[in-house]
């Protein structure tokens, strides 16, 4: 009689019909890329938006900020309710509200339209945020926190540069793109089906419903600590993301669809690199090496911009994507780690509360600025020095606490 040995392959589903803690993890990290790479694809396509409805770069600022703003509102609002409803339902929610968000801009025809589209796409991303965050950290606390600081900025590149190559290379792309995104979220929430629960529910859903600032003691110093650093890496993507494709075709005098996300891409992208990297380094050692490559970055930049040195402004930009990408992951986790599960939710909803209002308030001032027709190289010279100047403060802020 022959021995037949055979291997067992991992499954994806378990007995019970759920998917397996691993694939459960991809799926949910998949989400917070497929929601930031939504939210980045219409970048590199606002210069198109711009010369078909004529609307100013002012408003151009307000369409980028005003989806930061929404965010927030819905942070304050909802960002608790999946500790007391379930990660789940809140997820489920969430990824069908973005297939229908990404309707509303593929049939925009004005502004206003794209206003709207804007809006409701921060409010259903600012309710699912936090959830989804949380949910990965439940499953596997350490993959968990890195997954935080790395998928939002994988998804932010490959949104930026997927906006522009469809704008480059394929036939309408102000409806293809959102069409292919659509079908993703569609994907995302079929499979949320399958998902186990990681907590269980809780009473309390409708005064979750609340605004407020409860954190819970144990992370209220840390959070305090993180806040310049906060602050800064998301100013930062603020730049980027409003003000990045006017100085790209500014600079390389070049009207090329590409170059609208290009920017923004190379931020990102550095970023979710720089974390894969070195996230096995302390949160204190993490928020140290991001505040002080953002500060170099952003120098780089500086000198940059009116000499229009593209590959100075480029390797400015990397090292800035450093600074955010480790800055952010240290920040988390110093927060995170001290947060029971039902805290979490709400913990990292005060973190992005923090972060959104960092990303959308520079922006708008900025539009501020460049309606009083102040030039764009200046306006952008004026973000930069207040850029440095906050990650200044984290850098001396870290050296204090270290010599302590």
């Amino acid at each position: 009689m022959h021995s037949i040995a055979t291997t067992a392959k991992p499954s994806i589903l378990t007995r019970t019909g759920h998917l397996s803690p691993a694939a459960s993890f991809y799926l949910l990290a998949s989400m917070t890329v497929s929601f930031l790479a939504g939210s980045s694809a219409p970048t590199p396509l606002y210069p198109i938006y711009q010369a078909m409805w004529g609307f100013s770069p002012v408003m151009l600022t307000i369409v980028f900020g005003i989806y930061a703003l929404a965010v927030l509102a819905a942070l304050l609002v909802a960002g608790r309710l999946s500790d007391h409803l379930g990660r789940r339902p809140v997820l489920i929610v969430a990824a069908s509200g973005q297939a229908l968000v990404m309707l509303l801009f593929a049939t925009a025809e004005s502004v206003t339209g794209l206003l709207v589209a804007r809006v409701i796409q921060g409010l259903i991303t600012g309710a699912a945020i936090g959830a989804v965050g949380a949910a990965m950290i439940d499953i596997d606390k350490s993959r968990g926190a890195v997954a935080n600081a790395v998928a939002p900025a994988f998804g932010t590149a490959l949104g930026a540069l997927t906006g522009g190559i469809f704008l480059q290379y394929l036939p309408d792309p102000t409806h293809l793109v959102y069409a292919g995104l659509a079908a993703i979220f569609v994907a995302q929430a079929m499979g949320l089906r399958f998902v186990r629960d990681s907590i269980a529910p809780q009473s309390g859903v409708l005064a979750s419903l609340k605004p407020r600032f409860n954190l819970p003691r144990a992370t209220r110093e840390p959070l305090l600590l993180a806040v310049p650093i906060l602050l800064s890496v998301w100013a930062l993507a603020g730049f980027y993301g409003s003000l990045g494709p006017m100085l790209m075709r500014g600079m390389l005098h070049s009207r090329s669809p590409m170059l609208g996300g290009l920017a923004l891409f190379v931020l990102a992208a550095s970023a979710g690199i720089s974390v894969l990297l070195l996230h096995r380094q302390t949160p204190r050692v993490m928020v140290m090496l991001g505040a002080g490559a953002l500060f170099a970055g952003v120098a780089l930049t500086v000198l940059a911009l009116p000499r229009s040195a593209i590959a100075l402004f480029f390797m400015g930009t990397a090292v800035a994507g450093v600074g955010f990408g480790t800055g952010f992951q240290g920040a988390v986790r110093s927060v995170i780690q001290s947060a029971a599960p039902h805290e979490r939710a709400g913990t990292l909803s005060i973190v992005f509360i923090i972060s959104y209002l960092a990303m959308g308030v520079p922006a708008v001032a900025a539009g501020v600025l460049l309606a009083q027709h102040v030039n764009i190289i200046a306006v952008a010279q004026i973000f930069c020095a207040v850029l440095m100047a906050l990650a200044g403060a984290s850098l001396a802020g870290g050296a204090v606490r270290y010599f302590r």
